[in-house]
């Protein structure tokens, strides 16, 4: 059984950024996304980084704002998040499954508890 432990959000003002991480109990063995949930709308992929390589996904509405990574040593995967807007607003949680180009929650097998982002305008 993988357990996932998100930290590092927090309120922040529009244009900031936030750094989150994402600590697993132990080596990857699976591909790692980051999801995210706003009141009263679906979970919604955000990205993704596979296993062994550093292959990455991102959603539209964050390239060139966002970027993941990971840290094998320490068993984490960040998500790094640059110029922050008032819609990026949500729970982020991260999750394990196959494949990182997978969007769809139902893909993914493990979740964490969820770290929640305030972005305020």
């Amino acid at each position: 059984q993988v357990q996932l432990v998100e930290s590092g959000g927090g309120l922040v003002q529009a244009g900031g950024s936030l750094r989150l991480s994402c600590a697993a109990s132990g080596p990857f063995s699976y591909a790692t996304g980051w999801f995210r949930q706003a009141p009263g709308k679906e979970r919604e992929f955000v990205a993704g980084i596979s296993r062994l390589s550093s292959n990455t996904n991102y959603a539209d509405s964050v390239k060139g704002r966002f970027s993941i990574s990971r840290d094998d040593v320490k068993n984490t995967v960040y998500l790094q998040m640059n110029s922050l807007k008032p819609e990026d607003t949500a729970i982020y949680y991260c999750a394990q499954g196959l494949y990182y180009s997978r969007t769809s929650p139902g893909d993914y097998v493990y979740w964490g508890q969820g770290t929640q982002v305030t972005v305020s305008s």
